[in-house]
């Protein structure tokens, strides 16, 4: 943690690196790379080279994904996923299919849709609200690990699935390419801490699970409850931390 002398130095230190630098301060960017550097040099540590990439929060609504088996009980064989809207990381999409799932207690979230591609596993995410409301108990997981999980029945137009697991909460997570992880110093499976500024209220949201892909674009995920919490919708400003 920066302490009360740490920042004071960094304020006498900027006018002193602004004076020295060979090339004139004309920009925002520049004035921003420039403290970006005196902060790293404080805590003893290499700034990152270039500006910070783009960053992206997103609400994860309730979603299931699929096998391509599981698709075929629900919807009929020889059945595919057809897009109703594509989603931020390439290639994803929300389905036009949705489902009625069924909790233990017999109540139910209808209208459950389904996100595609095919996956080589079915998963349901939900939020604690949705949890609360069907009477599970509802773990924290990463996307995939589902052993030891809730079960639920799933109904479609064409069948009924029994789910004996796979219903999780998703671990709020973080999507980098290998260039956003090198600028934020993190790797694979490392966790971060994400910042969301909002007109009323600072939330942190710390362990952001950091997963790494060259296909992905640098995108948070934290789930509806999460999203209200922080007062997403009037965001102004996220950030991420070590």
């Amino acid at each position: 943690m920066t302490d009360v002398n740490h920042i004071n130095h960094l304020a006498f230190s900027l006018p002193e690196l602004l004076m020295t630098t060979e090339s004139p301060v004309s920009s925002r960017s520049s004035v921003e790379a420039l403290v970006r550097e005196a902060l790293y040099r404080q805590i003893g540590k290499r700034a990152p080279a270039g500006p910070a990439p783009v960053l992206v929060v997103n609400s994860s609504a309730r979603h299931m994904h699929i096998s391509p088996e599981n698709l075929e009980v629900l919807f009929g064989k020889g059945a595919e996923l057809t897009v109703h809207k594509m989603l931020y990381q390439e290639g994803q999409f929300a389905s036009q299919q949705t489902v009625t799932m069924i909790g233990p207690r017999k109540r139910i979230i209808p209208n459950l849709r389904i996100l595609g591609p095919c996956r080589n596993l079915t998963q349901v995410e939900l939020s604690i609200t949705d949890a609360v409301q069907l009477g599970i108990d509802l773990p924290i997981r990463a996307s995939g690990n589902i052993e030891g999980t809730p079960g639920c029945y799933i109904m479609g137009p064409k069948g009924m699935l029994e789910m004996k697991n796979g219903v999780i909460r998703a671990w709020r997570h973080v999507h980098m390419s290998p260039d956003d992880a090198k600028f934020y110093g993190v790797k694979h499976l490392d966790t971060i801490t994400l910042k969301v500024t909002a007109k009323d209220c600072t939330t942190r949201f710390d362990d952001l699970l950091v997963r790494v892909d060259p296909t992905f674009k640098l995108e948070v995920h934290i789930d509806t409850d999460e999203a209200n919490a922080c007062d997403l919708d009037h965001a102004a400003k996220v950030e991420l931390f070590k």
